[in-house]
């Protein structure tokens, strides 16, 4: 009766399976062998082996981008992880009023899609019609409407902004609930052995903080390295000024649907997530750099 109850089993995780394997796991394994083809026509490739890597690493274009997507994720998230962690200490152990509601209000950006805050900074930052532009003049902090999105210092600089404001919130919510999972016994414990407010915090709650700070991590870098909404909205999909918005998934983007170059974009894809991987195992081992190791 067991063995027979245990078989639907199978049919409550098949719907899953079903969509995984087509919506996930066959277009995996799918990009990987067009990665390794190179195509004759729009119908026809044929196999081309690691020939389509060897070019990506000596592609500059896409070390271009790889470059203009680590200055812009690493330009959002310093300030974010600095900010949320104060934030998360603050809203966690002190007592503030309202505290419920400056959560909800730093985690409002994270609910608007990416393109729509796009699109509603290029028109603020518009150098004939912008807004910002306007209110400087009003000020007399400028003499002349600036062209803001033809200087890749301040392009850059406002797509890292975005997405500082989109997504500090999420990390604030996410560090507040790892320092409020830590035992009050432990931190009134060391009250009584006399530690104070500082020590507390570097000593007890940043290292139990760990887990949470590598999910963090780890997930930041994922998002921050495929960043595509804002600099396609920004830009059109061209990554200008100066290619300094060309981002690695965007010019994923542009390979394979603008210049119909499928096995490459595929290739690109790849590259994206060796990356990933291996800055993921780095922050692991930074975090944990004991783990593995054998007790003696």
């Amino acid at each position: 009766m067991k063995q027979r109850r245990a078989k639907y089993g199978y049919l409550f995780v098949a719907p899953y399976l079903l969509v995984f394997g087509i919506f996930q796991l066959y277009p995996i394994i799918y990009s990987f062998y067009l990665s390794l083809t190179t195509q004759i026509s729009n119908k026809e490739s044929k196999f081309y082996g690691l020939q389509n890597y060897a070019y990506l690493l000596k592609d500059s274009v896409f070390w271009k981008s790889i470059g203009n997507t680590w200055i812009i994720w690493l330009s959002c998230f310093i300030p974010q992880i600095i900010c949320a962690l104060l934030l998360a200490v603050l809203l966690s152990q002190y007592k503030v009023r309202g505290a419920g509601f400056f959560r909800a209000s730093f985690y409002l950006p994270n609910l608007v899609t990416a393109a729509s805050i796009g699109v509603l900074f290029s028109v603020l930052f518009d150098w004939q019609t912008g807004t910002v532009n306007k209110i400087l003049l009003k000020l007399n902090l400028i003499k002349e409407a600036v062209n803001w999105m033809s200087i890749p210092f301040f392009a850059r600089s406002i797509t890292s902004f975005i997405q500082w404001w989109m997504w500090f919130g999420y990390s604030t919510i996410l560090l507040t609930a790892g320092i409020k999972a830590i035992s009050s016994e432990i931190l009134e414990a060391a009250v009584v052995d006399g530690a104070n407010s500082r020590q507390r915090l570097f000593k007890i709650t940043l290292p139990l903080l760990k887990p949470t700070m590598l999910y963090v991590m780890v997930t930041s870098l994922i998002g921050g390295m495929q960043i595509f909404d804002i600099p396609m909205t920004l830009t059109g999909g061209d990554g200008e000024p100066q290619k300094s918005l060309l981002t690695m998934v965007l010019y994923l983007y542009n390979s394979a649907f603008t210049n119909r170059n499928y096995a490459y974009g595929a290739t690109v894809s790849y590259g994206l997530f060796f990356i990933i991987l291996i800055f993921s195992l780095i922050f692991y081992k930074v975090l944990y750099p004991n783990s593995g190791k054998e007790k003696s």
